[in-house]
């Protein structure tokens, strides 16, 4: 079996990405394969911290646009990402994967505080580490959120599981002749304005070299593929 590429890595999965194909909510069949998923990363040896979304329950961006204040909308959003990391976190333990979930938000009868040391102790055990609540703070995406946790965490690469496998230059799904990127730097994302991550997310991983690789999270076994190199997916590093 080939070795990692890495060896501490964090996964973003957005709300969408738990919904399979429900209109709302979790699809527990989808949570639990994306769970198998990781547990055969972590199989490999690796250290995963995992961000989720919560735009499957509530989009504060959305909130704002009804007329709700943003920031909050933002609050709600935030509490959404909870609920959805509490049940991967779930997911991942009925799979024999230890857990921990970290609220940015303190909610300590549900589960831990963010504290940066008491993540990395955890990952050094081999326990899987789920960011909540965001960064915690209004106006920021959970992309950017992502990106402030992996280096925080120091993490050697930021995987973003995707409905697609890579980054195109316009929606497959939509344009049949669309073009998939092997390799991008990160101002290639900006100036062409490919909408994966926020341009905050972005900045903030071109600050910290912080390699971004963008995948398919539902193609079964993808998420391990890739981390040993093989598979179809877009690396985003500097020039």
């Amino acid at each position: 079996m080939p070795s990692p590429i890495y060896k501490r890595v964090l996964l973003k999965l957005s709300g969408e990405a738990l919904m399979g194909t429900r209109d709302y909510g979790l699809d527990n069949a989808t949570v639990r394969a994306i769970a198998q998923d990781i547990k055969g990363v972590v199989a490999l040896g690796v250290e995963v911290c995992v961000v989720v979304g919560g735009g499957n329950i509530f989009r504060g961006v959305a909130g704002a646009s009804s007329g709700m204040e943003r920031a909050q909308a933002d609050s709600m959003g935030m509490l959404a990402t909870v609920m959805n990391a509490l049940a991967m976190q779930s997911a991942l333990e009925r799979a024999g994967v230890p857990t921990r979930v970290q609220s940015a938000i303190p909610m300590s009868s549900v589960c831990e505080p963010f504290i940066r040391r008491r993540a990395e102790r955890h990952m050094e055990k081999g326990r899987v580490v789920i960011f909540a609540a965001g960064s915690g703070n209004p106006f920021f995406t959970t992309d950017t959120a992502a990106a402030l946790r992996a280096a925080e965490m120091r993490c050697d690469a930021l995987f973003k599981g995707t409905q697609v496998d890579g980054v195109y230059s316009a929606d497959p799904r939509k344009n049949p002749n669309a073009e998939r990127y092997v390799t991008l730097t990160y101002l290639d994302m900006l100036a062409r304005d490919l909408a994966v991550m926020d341009a905050a997310a972005i900045s903030l991983a071109r600050e910290n070299k912080l390699p971004i690789i963008v995948f398919n999270i539902h193609e079964q076994g993808a998420f391990t593929a890739v981390m040993q190199g093989e598979g179809r997916f877009t690396t985003v590093v500097d020039q």
